[in-house]
């Protein structure tokens, strides 16, 4: 964890991973993240395997550097406590859909009344101005819907698929830690806070159509749009005689380079589908094809040499086994061996930004409820108050929240 936004105080009302992978990275930063959970807990505590139930891989990876406060929102003390909680907080986020935010009277209307500094971040499906809006969104979804999932097909011609990782979640959720830095920014300008809607649909269709507006950027359409380098059939990981290596001839000098070294040179000149990057992304498949032929006459070895040593672009390819042994990420300590207060040694993927600011020690992935009467007390919530919504089952309250303690490597 690093100090920059040591300062600053989030009431994280998120689930599943977009809005937790968000606000993780606002406590990677070291913000103070108070992550409001229902009774019955996060969903992604339940994806397994697990030591303990409750403390699933998928929630282990999105929920360090949090407290856990666990309450029934919809009980009236529940959402009381909370209004009493956002009086003190910098930033709320949150990805509950709007109507039901309204249902709870959390909307940024209620919160500004009590905390005019307030930032209300919304993390949503759709934007509120189109018919979609209030519609449920999770990552297959919206991947299928802004053509990434075509663009899997056009470029594989195995059907229609979607990337086997939450790209949807993740990177909406990186906008949504840049819409906050800047919320907070202007706010150290003006005083006053704002609300902030971050739509995933709009958000992943102009991360993905940034790359293939092509010629449907001119009007009229110069072509049917898509990057044709990054659509070919041929792109993907060289095959080698023994495995393969992603390796990317990109510039003249390095196709220049890379004739050199496969002793065609001559051939590579009086051709001019090699002569230029236009004329190389007009042949790309043909390109790609000689390429890919290459590479089969030498071993994964040889060319990761040989490549590097000619100043070509290449590393190997891993897989989920091999890369936990890459020198690059072992030397700079990237996955982690941590101690955890209930589950033992886990092994952590470390924050990867590093800072000239001093690190703090991280907070350990919370047990539901872990935090409940710490965060209660530290809103100056008395120790009847607290007996009151425990004992009424409005809060859940469960004992933990030690600090992880790194091993054989330094805390971040």
């Amino acid at each position: 964890m690093l100090d920059l936004l040591k300062n600053v105080r989030v009431l994280d009302l998120t689930s599943i991973l977009m809005g937790p992978y968000a606000t993780q990275m606002l406590g990677d930063y070291g913000a103070t993240i108070i992550k409001v959970e229902g009774l019955e807990g996060d969903a992604t505590r339940k994806i397994g395997p697990w030591r303990n139930e409750g403390m699933g891989p998928v929630f282990l990876n999105a929920n360090r550097n949090k407290r856990s406060l666990a309450i029934d929102l919809k009980a009236p003390e529940g959402r009381a406590a909370l209004l009493r909680l956002a009086e003190n907080v910098d930033v709320v986020v949150s990805n509950i859909r709007p109507k039901a935010m309204a249902r709870l009277g959390v909307t940024y209307e209620a919160l500004r009344q009590i905390n005019p500094r307030i930032i209300y971040v919304g993390v949503v499906g759709f934007g509120s101005d189109g018919p979609y809006a209030g519609k449920p969104a999770y990552d297959d979804l919206i991947q299928g819907a802004s053509t990434m999932a075509a663009l899997m097909d056009q470029s594989g011609n195995d059907g229609p698929r979607y990337i086997p990782t939450a790209a949807a979640d993740r990177i909406v959720g990186l906008f949504a830690v840049s819409a906050v830095l800047a919320a907070l920014h202007n706010r150290s300008v003006t005083g006053t806070g704002t609300s902030l809607e971050i739509p995933m649909f709009e958000t992943m269709v102009s991360f993905v159509m940034g790359d293939h507006m092509g010629g449907r950027t001119f009007e009229p359409p110069l072509d049917g749009g898509g990057y044709q380098r990054q659509l070919s059939l041929h792109r993907r990981p060289q095959r080698t005689s023994d495995g393969y290596i992603c390796a990317l001839i990109y510039s003249d000098q390095q196709w220049k380079s890379f004739a050199r070294l496969i002793g065609k040179a001559e051939e590579f000149d009086q051709d001019p589908r090699y002569a230029s990057i236009s004329s190389r992304a007009a042949n790309i498949d043909y390109i790609y094809a000689k390429l890919n032929a290459e590479f089969l006459k030498r071993t994964t070895a040889e060319w990761l040499r040989l490549l590097e040593e000619a100043d070509i672009p290449v590393l190997p390819m891993h897989d989920l086994v091999s890369i936990f042994d890459d020198p690059h990420l072992k030397a700079t300590n990237f996955f982690r061996r941590v101690d955890h207060p209930s589950e033992g040694t886990l092994h952590s993927v470390r924050f990867p930004v590093k800072a000239q600011s001093v690190p703090l020690e991280d907070l350990p992935v919370p047990a539901h409820g872990a935090h409940s009467v710490e965060i209660l007390q530290d809103a100056g919530f008395t120790d009847v108050e607290i007996d009151a919504l425990v004992g009424s089952g409005v809060v859940l309250s469960h004992s933990g929240g030690s600090r992880t303690r790194a091993v054989g490597g330094c805390e971040r």
